[in-house]
């Protein structure tokens, strides 16, 4: 059973969670899913099934839409609802207006240092398995993109913990309980995520993704589950010869006598779909022949025929 199902992931739940749901319910064995999303957090969850799994990394680096709850005047241990509170402060005085402008601050290329509650791995042990056991370690700050931050409203305003909802899109690695507790502190009041829902990953919208009650429920297992083809059609295609199809089948490079089409507007260190007359055969690299760097040649990075 190849292929991969949008899951709308509800609060409460750890990603591992669904996944087992899944395989349960499904009776598979290899299920994976392409990204945490916190146990307190809902919305989209891409989970790939058996052959498909080998695909999960390309979804990975995917760009992701959130839509975040900010609750100013309060920090947390944890940059979210669940931690501790570590400071409060009577925003009171914060107005819409300074929100809105902060959130330029924001927007590009910013640095992020990973909460303690990350599944970063330091020396070995994931970072939220050293902050359960009260340690609190040094992480160096990453650089992560945020591509566009959208003031959604806001209520409370006079009081001493306005809320905000804030829709943002962002690259790969980026943790939306700093980014909310950055700009709380940008703004002088401390700040923390109050609720969290992912609402895109890469392709996949929360406007077509399927409830737990769906996945259990469903009669027809084709009706929910994403061709793993369709999944990449993000990808420029290829068209392989009938001729080189067992080459590429077994992870050897194609050279341009092997192509059929090529699209328009490669370059160097693009990944493409290598397809088939029967369909997909790989996800390939492009690289310049070493031989005549005027032409392509396509290098498997990852086998699904």
């Amino acid at each position: 059973m190849n292929g991969i199902i949008n899951v709308l992931k509800p609060p409460g739940m750890t990603s591992h969670d669904v996944v087992n749901f899944i395989r349960r319910t499904l009776k598979i064995k290899k299920a994976g899913h392409t990204g945490t999303l916190d146990p307190g957090a809902a919305g989209v969850l891409v989970v790939c099934l058996d052959r498909s799994t080998r695909i999960a990394r390309f979804i990975t680096e995917c760009d992701k839409d959130y839509r975040a709850e900010i609750t100013f005047g309060v920090a947390t241990s944890t940059g979210d609802s669940f931690g501790e509170v570590t400071e409060e402060h009577d925003a009171s005085l914060l107005t819409e207006e300074a929100v809105k402008a902060s959130l330029a601050a924001f927007t590009g290329e910013i640095s992020q240092v990973p909460p303690m509650v990350s599944a970063i791995k330091w020396r070995g042990k994931k970072l939220y398995e050293l902050a359960r056991a009260g340690l609190d370690v040094e992480r160096r700050a990453r650089t992560v993109t945020i591509q566009n931050i959208e003031y959604i409203g806001g209520a409370g305003w006079g009081g001493p913990k306005p809320v905000v909802l804030v829709h943002l899109t962002c690259s790969k690695g980026t943790y939306v309980r700093s980014l909310c507790a950055d700009i709380g502190n940008y703004l002088g009041y401390g700040a923390h995520m109050s609720f969290l829902v992912r609402t895109r990953v890469g392709a996949f919208s929360i406007s077509d993704s399927c409830t737990l009650e769906d996945i259990r429920a469903v009669k027809d297992i084709s009706d929910i589950i994403i061709p793993t083809e369709k999944a990449l059609s993000g990808l420029p295609p290829v068209r392989v010869k009938n001729g080189a199809v067992p080459a590429v089948s077994s992870g050897s490079k194609l050279y341009l006598p092997g192509v059929a089409e090529l699209p328009d507007g490669l370059a160097e260190g693009v990944l493409v779909r290598l397809q088939g007359p029967e369909g997909l055969l790989a996800v390939a690299r492009t690289r310049l022949d070493m031989e005549d760097t005027r032409r392509f040649v396509f290098e498997p990075v990852c086998v699904l025929a």
